[in-house]
C-alpha cells in the first residue's frame, strides 16, 4: 500500500501541474528571515522573473494564495474605483469571475456567451455603449471548464485602453503557455497562479499591476490582506507585508529560472504543440473536442464523452490502472466531459501517455478506439515541430 502511495501519477489535469524535480528540491532549502538580507536577494529575483513572464516593466505582485485569491486582490483593489464592471461569462470561472466582483460590492454587466466559444471585442464594445458609467471590463482569458480561450484579448485591451476602461483579466491557466504580452495589449491587472504552466506547486499567485490601475488602487480602502498599496511599500525594502510562503517562493524562483533558460517563446511554443498534437491524437480516437476549434485552449483540452462512458468510472479507471489523472466537467458540463490539461511540465513523452492511457482506459469499459491512428497523428504533430 505504501508504495502504491509513492507512484508517482502523471497529473494531467488543469492544474496542479506536474512539477519538475528540480523545483521540487528547491523547496529543501533552509528556512530563511522574511525580514531578512537573504529573503531580500531571492524576492527581487524572483520579482524580476515574473515581469519577464507578463512582458511587462510595470509593478507586479507576490501573494501567499490560491489563484482565486489573486482575483479577489485584483477586484477589491479596484471595484469601490470601477463599480460597473463588464464580465463575459463563457463558463464556470467566467460565473465566478461575477460573483467575487458582487461579492466585493461591485456591480457586473453581464455578457453571456454559448460555452464552448468566447466572446469577442464587437460583443464588449455594444455593451460598453448601451450601458452607462461602465468603469473596467474584465474576464478569464482561458476558460478551464470549457477548453476555450479568447481570441480577441489583444483587440479587447486596445479598446479597453482607447475607452479608458481598466482591463482586467485572469490569466491563471494560462501564462506562461500562451501569448500574453501585457503591456502591448493593455492589460491593467494580469492574475495568473503558480501551480498550471509556471510548473510550481499550489500556493501563490502572481499580478501584473499597470500605471492606470495603481490611478484607481490609490483611492481603494476595500481590503487588508490584499491590500496592494502594502505590497508596494513594503517591496522598497524587499520584503512582503506579511509571512510569505518561503518554501514556495524558492520553488517559483527555480521555476522561473528554467523558463528563462528555454525562453518563454520557445515555452509557449511547446504548449502550442502539445495541444495541437493532443486536439489531433483527439479526433484519431474518434473523439471530439468541446469547445469550436477557432476558440480551443492550448492548455486545457475539454473532450465530449461517447455516450457509453461514464465519467467517475473512467477517471476511477485511469487513475488506478494507468496513473494518469484527468479532471471531469465542471457545473453544467459535469458528467459530459473530461479535460487534459497540456501545461506546465509537458513534452512528447506526457501527450503520448496520456494518449494511450485513454484509449486503452475506454477500450477496457467497452468503448473501442482507434488508438493506433491517435499515437500516430500525435506522432506527426511532433515530428513536424522537429
Amino acid at each position: 500500500m505504501e508504495k502504491d502511495m509513492e507512484r508517482r501519477q502523471l497529473i494531467m489535469v488543469p492544474g496542479p501541474t506536474n512539477v519538475p524535480d528540480r523545483v521540487m528540491r528547491a523547496m529543501l532549502k533552509p528556512m530563511i528571515n522574511h525580514r531578512g538580507p537573504e529573503f531580500k536577494e531571492l524576492y527581487v529575483r524572483v520579482l524580476e522573473n515574473t515581469r519577464y513572464v507578463f512582458q511587462t516593466k510595470s509593478d507586479v505582485a507576490l501573494l501567499t494564495a490560491s489563484g482565486t485569491g489573486g482575483v479577489e486582490c485584483a477586484i477589491s483593489n479596484i471595484v469601490q474605483g470601477a463599480n460597473k464592471i463588464v464580465v463575459p461569462i463563457c463558463g464556470f470561472f467566467g460565473e465566478r469571475l461575477r460573483d467575487n466582483i458582487v461579492a466585493m460590492g461591485g456591480m457586473t454587466v453581464d455578457v453571456p456567451v454559448e460555452w464552448g466559444k468566447a466572446v469577442n471585442v464587437y460583443m464588449i464594445e455594444d455593451i460598453v455603449k448601451k450601458e452607462k458609467d461602465v468603469k473596467a471590463v474584465a474576464l478569464v482569458y482561458n476558460e478551464t471548464s470549457t477548453g476555450t480561450k479568447i481570441n480577441d484579448l489583444r483587440a479587447i485591451g486596445e479598446f479597453c485602453n482607447e475607452h479608458d476602461l481598466l482591463f482586467v483579466v485572469d490569466a491563471i491557466s494560462v501564462l506562461g503557455g500562451d501569448d500574453l504580452p501585457v503591456d502591448d495589449w493593455h492589460v491593467d491587472i494580469c492574475v495568473a497562479g503558480s501551480q498550471k504552466c509556471l510548473m510550481t506547486p499550489p500556493g501563490l499567485a502572481l499580478l501584473s499591476i499597470s500605471d492606470k490601475a495603481w490611478s484607481v488602487i490609490e483611492k481603494s480602502t476595500n481590503t487588508f490582506y490584499f491590500n496592494l498599496k502594502s505590497y508596494r511599500k513594503y517591496e522598497k525594502e524587499g520584503q512582503t507585508p506579511y509571512t510569505p510562503a518561503i518554501p514556495l517562493y524558492y520553488a517559483l524562483d527555480e521555476a522561473l529560472k528554467m523558463i528563462r533558460e528555454e525562453g518563454l517563446e520557445n515555452a509557449i511554443n511547446r504548449h502550442k504543440i502539445c495541444a495541437k498534437a493532443v486536439y489531433k491524437a483527439i479526433e484519431g480516437l474518434g473523439l471530439a473536442p468541446f469547445a469550436e476549434e477557432k476558440f480551443r485552449s492550448n492548455t486545457v483540452i475539454a473532450i465530449r464523452y461517447p455516450p457509453s462512458i461514464n465519467d467517475s468510472t473512467f477517471r476511477e479507471l485511469l487513475r488506478k490502472k494507468y496513473n494518469v489523472v484527468i479532471a471531469g466537467g465542471q457545473g453544467k458540463l459535469k458528467g459530459s466531459i473530461f479535460r487534459i490539461g497540456s501545461m506546465g511540465m509537458i513534452t512528447q513523452a506526457e501527450i503520448l501517455q496520456v494518449i494511450s492511457a485513454v484509449g486503452m482506459a475506454m477500450s477496457d469499459l467497452g468503448h473501442e478506439l482507434k488508438l493506433n491512428n491517435g499515437l500516430s497523428a500525435a506522432r506527426e504533430v511532433f515530428k513536424e515541430a522537429e
